[in-house]
């Protein structure tokens, strides 16, 4: 479906010039952009782009000279990312899932489903189960007994909802995702090696025999509103009390949550992060790819990390982070710098050692 010049420019808020009854079919990069598109050259770096390429309408930087470029249209971005964010919402059609209840998907008698839902080939929900208005489940999903999903989610094909889940409004889960699995938790008869040697920081134990029993995940999973899960990331079921995603936080891909963990609202945590069992992160924090947060952690509101950090202490609101262990960004660029000068720093000690002997060295 196309979308004009001019309604696009409305949709994200912004100015349009030119030709703006002109009709776009999609977006693309401006070297690759044919006659229907809308080319995207947010920089003054893509300027060049644009002759390579055949868009006659751009969403351009702020202050480019449209008319000089060769369009016959043009939109300015003065915050491009956001323009960005406002562009592909209009443009995207979604998964594509048929109004209505497929026929091979089984639905329990008891559950409860929204007007306008849309539910796809082979889905499945149990019993008890209440679906929102305007939920639109893809073909594989399962959703367990007792669930509460709200208005105008959006679960795409393989996620797996576990039972006794509480998700708000407008929730958005990739494929794959899996909520309210069980949690990691075991323990021995008797106290384990690792136990030991937690509580020793590491002295030597006797090897025992450590038959693990499971301690099972009765809390659930509770999700505010406009919050989305990324593919293949799992969110543990709480022991006894819930684990909690708060409203507006956004998970990516192949991140783990652990059992009992609380995240704060608006919150970001990147790919392939890990937060161990009964952690708490705080509002509007933000975890870069690969963090790692240890259990029984406090990590406080507005705090930001490094690629590959890894936190095995509390963090105070509004630090910014580095480095396993994590530390202070400045404090750590400052170490690594010193770090990389260990080398020659041991190659002067031997020099110095060779020029002056220790005392009782020439004896």
């Amino acid at each position: 479906m196309g979308h004009t010049v001019k309604d696009i420019a409305a949709a994200l808020k912004a100015e349009a010039f030119g030709a703006v009854s002109l009709e776009v079919t999609g977006a693309a990069e401006p070297a690759a952009a044919g006659p229907e598109h809308l080319a995207l050259a947010m920089d003054a770096k893509y300027a060049g782009g644009l002759a390579q390429g055949q868009a006659r309408a751009a969403l351009l930087w702020d202050g480019a000279d449209w008319q000089a470029l060769g369009l016959e249209a043009a939109i300015y971005a003065p915050r491009p990312r956001l323009a960005m964010a406002g562009l592909t919402a209009l443009m995207d059609a979604g998964p594509g899932i048929s109004p209505g209840v497929h026929p091979s998907a089984v639905i329990d008698e008891s559950a409860v489903i929204g007007a306008g839902a849309a539910i796809g080939p082979l889905a499945v929900i149990g019993a008890g189960v209440t679906l929102g208005a305007n939920a639109r489940i893809a073909s594989h999903v399962s959703i367990g007994a007792g669930s509460v999903i709200g208005a105008d989610a959006l679960l795409h094909a393989g996620v797996r909802i576990g039972a006794n889940v509480r998700i708000g409004d407008r929730f958005i889960a990739q494929p794959g995702a899996v909520i309210g699995g069980d949690g990691f938790s075991f323990v021995t008869p008797e106290t384990s090696r690792v136990e030991e040697a937690r509580a020793s920081l590491g002295a030597e134990a006797s090897a025992k025999n450590s038959a693990w029993q499971r301690i099972h995940s009765l809390g659930g999973v509770e999700i505010g509103d406009d919050v989305e899960i990324g593919s293949n990331s799992a969110v543990d079921a709480g022991t006894i009390r819930a684990t909690r995603i708060g409203r507006g936080t956004k998970i990516d891909n192949l991140v783990q949550i652990g059992h009992n963990v609380q995240v704060g609202e608006d919150v970001l945590i990147c790919g392939q992060t890990g937060i161990a069992g009964s952690t708490t992160i705080g509002d509007r924090t933000v975890l870069a790819g690969q963090t790692g947060v240890g259990d029984n952690l406090s990590v406080g509101a507005d705090v930001i990390t490094g690629a590959g950090t890894m936190i095995l202490a509390r963090v105070p609101d509004g630090r910014v982070m580095l480095g396993y262990p994590a530390m202070k960004m400045d404090q750590y660029i400052g170490a690594s710098k010193n770090w990389r000068r260990l080398p020659r720093l041991m190659q002067d000690v031997a020099a110095l050692k060779k020029a002056v002997p220790l005392r009782g060295e020439d004896d």
